[in-house]
């Protein structure tokens, strides 16, 4: 850990790497040293980037337990997700409009979906996990039918029946902290059905079933520190003949180039789900990213921003605040105490607020203080990585102990 942790450098008092993370030294090298190539040479300077595209796939299966041909690359997350919203929807097979349901089990769909076009997804899920199922079911192909998180096992089923063609998920709750039971879910959804994971909040921070998941997003700027421009994009075989190339372009099919006409049938794998080439250096710091994971261990990232959380909450408690979430929490969803799924966890995500303060006024005086948090609905979030200062805490308990003076003085 102590030679992992040298190859960090973002300023005492950053704890949001659930918003951004500043990238590593590997990931810095690597993007010089790209801009250097595209700088000093020309199109020979793509068989470096395919090079490294290729062993950033590797790595990359390596770490989710995949082939490498089942990942590609795109631009984010979201674009990751609405990829996969939209070949659910075009593997649905649906004729006519989709709409949008509420969350009752039994309750009705319009616009005529077929059948198996029902795909469960959580209100509350931060919205880029939320927004490319709604604009899917607007164009056509499937229904979204919107629960009340947090996602469990039970909830699942008791929202499941034989329109449910798939389960969306957060593996991560961006607010909370909040980590879904994903390999329940999949237990209980059973081979038939497509279980996809938003895992921004979670690769590169926790350990999680990523075993569990049929298809997978997440981008590299925050938890992986590898900066903005590159996600990997997961799609597993044992699904591919169940979903539909819904926003391939014409790097997802076979000979686009030389192709008498198009359209042209898609290429293996998870480039299929592809519009266009990545951003090559994003890639390939993306990789880098994914090997000091791989080389450090998750498990040991885990166990250490587990350490430094656990001490800022301990400081935040003493200085009068309650908290929320954390690495072994009882309650990860706040108000949602006793979620009945003992597999549901905590992560490198927690929160917290000061009784009888202002929120804005608290946020504010942490970031006076040097502290980076980000404030959600009244709620402080904390998210330190393993190379946080654990000296961060007495600052973050000091900072709150003397906004709690005052608002008790004013």
């Amino acid at each position: 850990m102590p030679e992992y942790l040298k190859k960090f450098a973002e300023p005492f008092g950053y704890l949001d790497f659930a918003r951004f993370g500043p990238v590593s030294e590997p990931v810095r090298r690597v993007l010089l040293r790209e801009a250097d190539r595209l700088h000093r040479h020309g199109w020979d300077a793509l068989e470096s980037l395919d090079a490294d595209t290729a062993a950033a796939a590797r790595t990359a299966g390596g770490l989710l337990g995949c082939a490498p041909h089942e990942i590609a690359f795109v631009g984010s997350t979201s674009h990751g997700l609405f990829a996969a919203a939209h070949a659910v929807g075009a593997g649905a097979g649906a004729v006519g409009g989709t709409g949008v349901v509420g969350g009752a089990a039994s309750g009705g769909t319009t616009g005529g979906s077929a059948p198996d076009g029902t795909v469960l997804v959580a209100r509350n899920d931060f919205p880029g996990a939320v927004y490319p199922w709604l604009r899917a079911a607007d164009n056509g192909g499937l229904t979204v039918r919107q629960i009340e998180g947090p996602v469990t096992a039970d909830l699942v089923r008791d929202h499941l029946d034989d329109r449910v063609r798939a389960v969306a998920v957060c593996a991560v709750d961006a607010a909370t902290g909040y980590r879904a039971p994903l390999a329940a879910i999949k237990e209980l959804i059973g081979p038939d059905r497509i279980l996809v994971v938003d895992a921004v909040q979670a690769l590169g921070a926790v350990e999680f079933a990523a075993d569990a998941a049929d298809v997978l997003a997440a981008g590299g700027q925050k938890w992986l520190r590898a900066g903005w421009g590159a996600a990997v994009l997961m799609v597993r075989d044992r699904i591919a003949d169940r979903i539909g190339p819904g926003l391939s372009g014409w790097s997802g099919v076979v000979d686009p180039i030389d192709a008498p006409a198009h359209p042209c049938p898609p290429r293996p794998g998870a480039v299929a789900h592809t519009l266009t080439n990545p951003d090559g250096p994003a890639v390939a710091a993306l990789g880098a990213a994914l090997a000091l994971v791989r080389e450090e261990g998750a498990g040991r990232i885990e166990a250490r921003i587990g350490e430094v959380l656990g001490g800022l909450l301990a400081a935040a408690r003493a200085a009068g605040a309650e908290t929320g979430g954390g690495p072994t929490a009882d309650a990860p969803y706040g108000s949602y105490r006793g979620a009945g799924d003992p597999a549901a966890d905590g992560s490198g995500i927690a929160r917290l607020r000061l009784p009888g303060a202002d929120p804005v006024v608290v946020h504010r005086a942490l970031t006076a203080a040097g502290l980076a948090t980000t404030l959600r609905a009244g709620w402080i979030r904390l998210s330190p990585h393993a190379s946080t200062d654990p000296g961060t805490a007495e600052l973050l308990g000091e900072t709150l102990a003397h906004v709690r003076r005052g608002a008790r003085t004013a």
